[in-house]
């Protein structure tokens, strides 16, 4: 049996939907009753719990060959990240009440970074989860593709995508989130001892340039990629309601500057196969 947080979303569900083909049991934990209902009819044992209560947790990892950890998204997080450190608290001591015989967690690209931004928070994670006394895989996507939906109204309407990243010729390591709900859910299924890192990016990397040309291939129109001023990103973040934004301000940076990349070294990299435009089909 393998639970699997998160399952609601893109990799959650795509993992799931990889172990189910392989007749693997599954385990959804949800937090709404509600999404459990498709769950269900696939097959799937339920489990509600939340993220942030380690005895709920326990309940839902107990007895599992393997648990998936995704950690809740939190975009405009406090500084010190104290609602990161409480679902971390709650997902250790689930795992230590718990005791499944491996874990796989949904890690970033750059989690190794020293400097403080919004990607500290797998950062925190990972050095949790790395003493526990079970293997434990860290799996660090890159860049998700699918973030490419916030430029396809504007390349529609304007021809223009803004980009955060910067220059607009740099490559940047891009996968797709079915890769990494497949890639989870295969490395569910390995046999390995103690902590280990796996890196993951697509087919090959993409710039803002090129997120350009491919939506221009499919929209029919001429778009062209656009640089957001590093000088405006405060107020634009907050016009959107954000009341902290200098960590996700100074995770741009990380990836526009460098300190934000794989760390290669013993992590293993693993290449998807599913390339940027497969991806902006499903987003147009």
């Amino acid at each position: 049996m393998y639970a699997i947080t998160g399952i609601s979303g893109k990799v959650g569900s795509a993992l799931a939907r990889t172990l189910l083909a392989a007749n693997q049991p599954v385990r959804a934990v949800v937090r709404d009753p509600a999404k459990a209902r498709v769950w269900a009819e696939r097959g799937c044992e339920i489990a509600l719990a939340s993220m942030e209560d380690a005895q709920s947790l326990a309940a839902a990892f107990a007895g599992t060959s393997g648990v998936f950890i995704l950690p809740p998204s939190n975009f405009d997080p406090t500084d010190g990240f104290p609602e990161a450190r409480v679902v971390i608290a709650a997902v250790r001591e689930a795992i230590v009440q718990a005791g499944p015989k491996k874990v796989v967690c949904l890690s970033t690209i750059g989690a190794q970074a020293t400097q403080i931004n919004l990607l500290t928070q797998r950062t925190l994670m990972e050095e949790a989860l790395r003493t526990l006394p079970i293997p434990v895989t860290f799996l660090r996507p890159g860049w998700f593709m699918e973030n490419s939906r916030w430029d396809v109204a504007s390349a529609k309407d304007t021809g223009v995508v803004s980009s955060f990243l910067q220059p607009l010729d740099k490559p940047v390591p891009m996968v797709a989130t079915t890769d990494v709900g497949r890639v989870a859910a295969e490395l569910l299924l390995e046999k390995w001892a103690g902590p280990r890192v796996v890196e993951l990016e697509g087919p090959q990397r993409v710039s803002p340039n090129e997120v350009a040309a491919t939506l221009s291939k499919l929209l029919g129109r001429q778009v062209r990629a656009e640089v957001i001023e590093r000088a405006t990103w405060e107020a634009l973040f907050r016009a959107e309601g954000a009341a902290n934004p200098i960590h996700r301000m100074r995770m741009l940076d990380g990836f526009n500057e460098g300190f934000i990349d794989f760390e290669g070294g013993a992590a293993r990299l693993v290449k998807g196969t599913i390339h940027l435009e497969s991806v902006l089909r499903t987003l147009i």
